[in-house]
């Protein structure tokens, strides 16, 4: 098997099965390898079947504790040998952002479930994924891994759809990633949350880190304590008391309102300027360009984003320890920056681990 294969297949890290029965409970049933009590718990959450007034979500992912989840969910047909369940949710856990893949791979393990109505097939299709990447079966479609690249999921969210929401207000967005700043979006529709908050790491494309995505959390305890472990973050939310919770946000993102609020502790690393205002106006000037596809506006920005860190570097000094250079606050005060410049030049190189302390 080529190397590449390989690093492919052994990206799963288990597959799941939750039952809601004739009698509106809602069970685990099934799971290979096994799972953490924790990690059921959440994914019970996540499913979509333990609410009583919710409409089905077809499918959800999100990220817990550096583990992809990604949970498909669909509704038993009387005709189906499944006669006392309801509905059912295949749920994957793997170490990739990928939704397309694993939601593709998800709904050949419902048809497969709904057809034979034991998990022996889908185990055997799983394990056929996980070692060779691909599985095959003439009346449920088949599946091949390495038609899902990484960057199309990277590029799956549209861009010019936030800024024709937010317009100038993009660039608070550019600037708070820039800055590795917590961000949190709000929506009551996760199906809206997860499309927009996708979209966001793009505007850092240099970077080109999804890890930074939990795409639907909700404020549970442990969830909220694995968020808070992390040092800047795109977190989604459907549930509006998110609101109320300065402690998890530098930036909030009312996405139903389109308003956003930066909080106070955050105001003076995001003190906007000539430079932002400068972004800003290339943003949303590449963004409404009709010949432009979202690609070439994520290329428009990262071209201005290295300009902005070539320039930095070019201020930063060797060190003697041989370690990469460093940037003194006082050689960044020499330039005469304007306030709000220099702010954002020596906050970003803090996030870009270039500030010499």
């Amino acid at each position: 098997m080529a190397a590449a294969e390989a690093a492919e297949t052994q990206l799963m890290l288990g597959v799941g099965l939750i039952e809601k029965d004739t009698n509106g409970d809602t069970l685990w049933v099934w799971c290979y390898p096994s799972t953490t009590a924790e990690l059921r718990d959440m994914l019970l959450r996540k499913c979509c079947l333990t609410d009583e007034n919710q409409q089905l979500h077809t499918f959800v992912y999100g990220q817990y504790r550096r583990s992809w989840f990604y949970v498909t969910t669909t509704e038993v047909p009387d005709s189906s040998v499944l006669q006392k369940v309801t509905h059912f949710s295949i749920v994957l856990t793997a170490k990739d952002f990928n939704p397309e893949k694993y939601a593709a791979f998800t709904r050949i393990l419902c048809r497969m479930y709904l057809k034979h109505g034991s998990p022996v097939k889908m185990m055997e299709s799983y394990i056929a994924v996980l070692t060779k990447g691909i599985c095959q079966s003439e009346e449920n479609g088949s599946f091949l891994s390495k038609d899902f690249d990484a960057r199309k999921a990277y590029l799956a969210g549209s861009i010019k759809d936030v800024v024709s929401q937010f317009g100038m207000e993009t660039v608070i967005l550019y600037t708070a990633l820039m800055l590795k700043k917590r961000i949190v979006v709000y929506h009551p529709r996760i199906e809206a949350v997860q499309e927009f908050t996708r979209t966001l790491p793009a505007l850092v494309w240099h970077r080109q880190d999804w890890s930074i995505l939990h795409s639907y959390v909700h404020l549970n305890t442990d969830e909220l304590e694995a968020l808070k472990i992390c040092t800047g973050y795109i977190a989604g939310f459907v549930d509006p008391e998110v609101s109320n919770r300065p402690d998890l946000y530098d930036v909030f993102v009312n996405l139903a309102d389109s308003e956003i609020t930066v909080s106070q502790p955050a105001k003076e690393a995001m003190t906007m300027g000539k430079l932002h205002k400068e972004i800003g106006q290339l943003i949303v000037q590449s963004a409404e360009d009709p010949e432009k596809s979202d690609s070439q506006v994520i290329k428009d920005i990262s071209l201005k984003t290295r300009e902005i860190l070539t320039n930095l570097a070019s201020f930063a000094e060797v060190s003697d320890d041989g370690e990469k250079p460093k940037l003194s606050f006082e050689a960044l005060k020499q330039k005469r920056f304007p306030p709000a410049t220099e702010n954002f030049l020596c906050h970003l190189a803090a996030a870009e681990q270039m500030l010499k302390i």
